[in-house]
């Protein structure tokens, strides 16, 4: 008997697995590659939700553990991944400056705001304004990420690329059996895959369609720049764009309709030509009360879920992994507001 089956091997399901590595715990983890959401992320990590001038939930105790837990990462694979890049909001008026300073002086923000104004000058944008400087930020090459992971699984044969069949699954007082694998747990991170699980389909995720550009563009930036949409530089002039809402269409294909949104964005921020390389999509895993959905299942004590990461996975996946590993196996209490059992079972 093993552990733990682990559903899903997306930013959710890869923190979950290294977290049980970590514990020195043996499990496998199924991965069907039905949803997308992970492998096309912006893959930024940023304390501060720049539309409202709040800070991101549990933001300092998240950063820290991710920082810990990339670095291991990339140790371990002996690949890099997370990539230390500030972000610069660029001002739009004397407004939008002045109401930058007033969020730097709140306690829990100024750690993460810079209050010096930068008058950089980049190719191919104007920024009369000038730029706050958003600290402790990067991104994740998620890519690279699931990429070198799923590999490395690979070679210890914990990974099974198939469609997981949940009408297989036999339930017991002490534990689960899968076919031919019997486990004291399985853990379910299928992201919005959710909805074809009929042990936790009950849940109220939302999802929101992402559609995003690889570009390239004579710029010349060394930092992420944050509008309307997000500029991040990867090389070689190539930049990723995004990323769009969508609240109704629940594929991962890109749309003319997207496209066209991104276009008109860009070239409201950009004065220069540029030419789309890559044009993808996904649907993120997000809930209506915008908080993560963990817990245990109501009636089956083994069967637990990691979902709901939203458009902060890189940030929420260690810290909701460690969450959820200390509820099952140190019977922790989750917070409250995570807890999948402020839903009630129909």
């Amino acid at each position: 008997m093993i552990d733990y089956i682990i559903v899903g091997s997306g930013l959710a399901g890869i923190a979950f697995a290294e977290t049980l590595s970590q514990h020195n715990k043996s499990f496998v983890v199924f991965e069907n590659k039905s949803q997308s959401s992970s492998s096309i992320a912006g893959g930024l990590y940023n304390p501060v939700i720049l539309k409202r001038f709040s800070q991101v939930w549990n933001a300092n105790a998240q950063l820290e553990l991710a920082n810990e837990f990339y670095a291991q990462l990339e140790k371990k694979l002996a690949v890099q991944f997370d990539f230390k890049i500030p972000i610069y909001r660029k001002f739009f008026s004397v407004e939008e400056q002045n109401n930058w300073f007033a969020a730097s002086d709140k306690p829990n923000l100024a750690p993460f705001l810079s209050t010096t104004i930068v008058h950089k000058k980049y190719n191919g944008i104007e920024a009369p304004f000038g730029y706050g400087e958003v600290l402790q930020t990067g991104y994740v090459d998620t890519i690279s990420l699931l990429t070198h992971y799923h590999d490395y699984l690979k070679s210890l044969d914990l990974f099974v690329s198939k469609t997981f069949d949940y009408t297989t699954v036999q339930l017991f007082d002490d534990h689960i059996e899968y076919q031919n694998i019997k486990a004291r747990h399985i853990v379910f991170a299928e992201g919005f895959g959710m909805h074809s699980n009929p042990f936790f389909n009950y849940l109220p995720l939302d999802g929101t369609k992402g559609e995003l550009f690889i570009i390239k563009a004579d710029l010349d930036l060394d930092v992420i720049i944050n509008t309307s949409v997000f500029i991040l530089p990867l090389g070689d002039k190539l930049y990723k764009v995004g990323a769009t809402y969508n609240w109704e269409d629940k594929t991962n294909t890109p749309t003319d309709k997207g496209k066209q949104e991104l276009i008109d964005r860009i070239t409201e921020i950009l004065n220069c030509d540029f030419e789309i390389v890559e044009h993808f999509a996904g649907v993120r895993p997000t809930v209506k009360d915008r908080k993560p959905l963990l817990g245990t299942h109501p009636k089956h004590a083994n069967l637990h879920i990691l979902n709901g990461l939203g458009t902060r996975g890189v940030m929420l996946a260690p810290t909701l992994a460690k969450d959820l590993f200390d509820l099952i196996e140190n019977k922790i209490p989750l917070d409250k507001t995570i807890d999948i059992k402020r839903y009630a079972i129909s």
